[in-house]
């Protein structure tokens, strides 16, 4: 379709970023449009979930939060070649619009787009903008905003469209709960690529503590690094719990389907996967993320009612041994939580955000 109208997305760094591009992307294709990803080596290693259908560009690009004072020294060449490079692509197949969602593998399209005076709009999936959409914001045409309210800039309005899921996840959404009770029951216990190692700890020692009832029925699904993973077995062995432990899973939405109760981090994909799909969460905000970012995305579901909050600092064995508790042992509780979860869903966000793009696309023909 080289006539159809072209979206580059500009993305990367985490699945944090990559996921609600990833349904963008996925929303246009069934719209008609072509999509390029323009990302860098690190967000190319994410790409997997996009259709191949989508173009994906690799740049050039860099950040000064990591490496030593030479490699920080290179970062603006890095950026500047990769900007060059995307402003090269663009001249030669014009996008209508470009989106951009955040990380620093999004700055050179970004900076590409802005030079060649190409309608821009960057999507904020968290309840702080990050660093590169805060740098951007003021600067283009519209800032959509997955969490609500979204801290903004100076004279900067947000448009609260929420967080776009995969399709995957959208095939879940609202799936039947089955309560927990005296049959088999699931935990799925995931981390994200910065905060798996503590849930790697805490979670074996808190089952441990679990009534004997509680733990004869129940499995635990969680996500562990490499080199956690063989303690974490050993660990559940020991209290007698089944368990199944990887780095990575490629099915989460069917986990998280067939779970009675999540435990993650606050990552504003997994809070929007959760409330997609409907689950009890016990959320356990990532202590070192910018600005406590994560807080902010807890913030929706814990007031709803579908989600028990547990700041990193007052985590313990024993207090999440009870909060896991008194969701496996109030069977009505935990549907409310569940049923609550799913009230603070946005189903609708991807096709709000594919209607942003093809305003601003029609406004940039007009």
């Amino acid at each position: 379709m080289p006539d159809a109208p072209l979206l580059v997305i500009a993305a990367g760094g985490t699945g944090g970023h990559m996921f609600p591009a990833q349904a963008l992307a996925e929303e246009m294709l069934r719209r008609g449009w072509r999509v390029k990803l323009s990302t860098d080596p690190r967000g190319a290693r994410y790409t997997g979930g996009f259709a191949h259908t989508v173009q994906v560009e690799v740049v050039n690009s860099g950040t000064f939060a990591r490496g030593g004072l030479m490699a920080k020294l290179r970062v603006p060449f890095r950026i500047l070649w990769g900007a060059i490079s995307a402003r090269r692509s663009m001249k030669r197949d014009r996008p209508a619009v470009v989106a951009g969602f955040g990380g620093y593998p999004a700055i050179p399209a970004m900076l590409a787009a802005g030079n060649l005076k190409i309608p821009r709009l960057i999507h904020e999936q968290n309840g702080v903008l990050g660093r590169v959409n805060k740098k951007f914001a003021p600067k283009v045409d519209i800032v959509a905003c997955g969490t609500w309210p979204t801290k903004m800039p100076e004279g900067v309005k947000g448009i609260h469209v929420g967080n776009p899921v995969r399709r995957s996840v959208m095939e879940k959404h609202g799936a039947g709960y089955i309560t927990p009770g005296n049959w088999p029951m699931n935990i799925l216990a995931i981390g994200g690529s910065q905060g798996a190692r503590i849930l790697s700890q805490m979670m074996p020692q808190a089952v441990a503590l679990l009534p004997e009832e509680i733990k004869a029925q129940l499995r635990v699904v969680q996500q562990a690094r490499e080199e956690d993973t063989q303690s974490c077995e050993a660990a559940y062995a020991q209290a007698g719990v089944r368990c199944e432990i990887s780095p990575f899973f490629r099915d989460i939405p069917r986990l998280m389907s067939e779970a009675q109760l999540i435990v993650s981090r606050a990552g504003a994909s997994s809070v929007a996967d959760i409330s997609i799909i409907g689950r009890p969460s016990i959320l356990v905000p990532l202590a070192i993320a910018m600005d406590d970012h994560q807080s902010a995305n807890a913030r929706g579901l814990a007031k709803a009612g579908g989600a028990i909050v547990i700041p990193e600092k007052e985590l313990t064995a024993i207090s999440l041994s009870k909060c896991i508790a008194t969701v496996l042992q109030d069977a009505d509780g935990a549907a409310k939580m569940a049923q609550a979860a799913l009230s603070q869903s946005r189903p609708e966000a991807a096709g709000h955000l594919a209607n942003l793009v093809e305003e601003l696309a029609a406004k940039g023909h007009g």
